[in-house]
């Protein structure tokens, strides 16, 4: 984990907002000492999940997208750590590992043209390279017992997820995906839409179901590809469900659960599904944020749910008065992730 910058007590100190009787998360959430061994650390701690911050968006730029999405990770973190800490949900639950330090990349990367052949084959070895950082990171959390919880950068980051998950358990896990984009793109070099089908390819993903596709916006080339893999592959959409009322929410979502329960599954959620929420892709239609947060409950309730991940979401591209919004959704995800999962059925 060289890659990574931890998350001190003091960073915690910075951010937690202290209100005499009341106790918030970040007063209880766990850091790693300084001079402690990561992994034995993680391994021995009482806690159950494990923060990590990926402050990306060069997956993002190589696939077209608005940047911004570099900024959830320090956006939602101020956030949990201002949830109360209470019978409900506990902030000594939580290891805080910090964030993979992509500083020097990200750099590189502001003078990038993605229309240019050259400049994009240099976004795609960038986002290689946070690739490997990310899977060997959940790698580890995960071979300690624990479970990821990721925020932050594009969906690039759902390969280094899913690789980490299936190293750790010696298989291909499966993964369930909120979007409104399959991300199951052709082999054209790394980005943020193509995440899944690098994962299937090199075997690491085993069943994929993606919840809550947008007709409009996925290719028939994409769809061609799913239907020659519907045993491994399948999907609803967002019209059949919430436009058209031809499928329920709720039987969509156990019909999905059904496909992916057997084997370790990952949680994927993409923020560009909400409407009005900031991201690389902005939606003005799509499910709700109370229905998101119902589907996080939903599957975090089932023991072979491995990791959750949340991503695409922009707070530096949104420009209204209270833009700490994105912040407050991805801590209601955490606490709902958790809240159903410290017990799994």
């Amino acid at each position: 984990m060289e890659k990574l910058i931890p998350f001190t007590i003091n960073d915690l100190a910075k951010i937690t907002n202290h209100r005499s009787g009341e106790i918030k998360f970040g007063e209880k959430m766990i850091v790693i000492p300084p001079g402690i061994d990561k992994i034995n650390f993680i391994k021995e701690s009482e806690a159950k999940y494990v923060l990590l911050g990926i402050p990306e968006d060069i997956g993002v730029r190589a696939n077209y997208g608005r940047p911004g999405a570099a900024s959830a990770w320090q956006c939602a973190i101020k956030s949990i750590a201002n949830i109360q800490h209470n019978r409900f949900a506990k902030g000594s639950n939580i290891i805080i590992l910090g964030h993979i330090n992509v500083a020097d990349e990200m750099r590189e990367v502001e003078n990038l043209d993605f229309n240019d052949i050259d400049d994009r084959s240099k976004l795609s070895q960038l986002v290689e390279k946070i690739d490997k950082e990310v899977s060997h990171i959940i790698f580890t959390i995960i071979k300690a017992g624990k479970t990821p919880i990721i925020i932050g950068g594009g969906h690039n980051n759902a390969y280094g997820n899913i690789k980490g998950a299936a190293l750790a358990k010696g298989k291909p896990v499966n993964a369930i995906n909120f979007d409104a984009h399959s991300d199951f793109r052709i082999l054209e070099g790394r980005h943020s839409g193509n995440g899944f089908s690098y994962a299937y390819e090199e075997g690491f993903l085993k069943k994929y179901f993606i919840f809550g596709l947008h007709e409009n916006y996925t290719s028939k080339s994409v769809l061609d590809i799913i239907k020659k893999l519907e045993d491994r592959v399948r999907y609803n959409t967002y019209d059949s469900v919430n436009i058209r009322k031809e499928k329920d929410f709720n039987r969509e979502m156990i019909t999905a659960l059904d496909f992916i329960k057997n084997d370790a599954f990952g949680i994927e959620i993409d923020l560009d599904a909400i409407p009005n929420i900031a991201s690389s892709a902005m939606t003005i239609s799509g499910f709700s944020v109370e229905e998101l947060r119902q589907f996080v409950s939903f599957f975090a309730e089932h023991k072979n749910a491995t990791y959750l991940h949340i991503c695409e979401g922009a707070p530096d591209l949104d420009n209204s008065p209270n833009n700490n919004l994105i912040g407050k959704l991805i801590g209601y995800l955490v606490t709902d992730f958790i809240k159903a999962n410290i017990e799994p059925a």
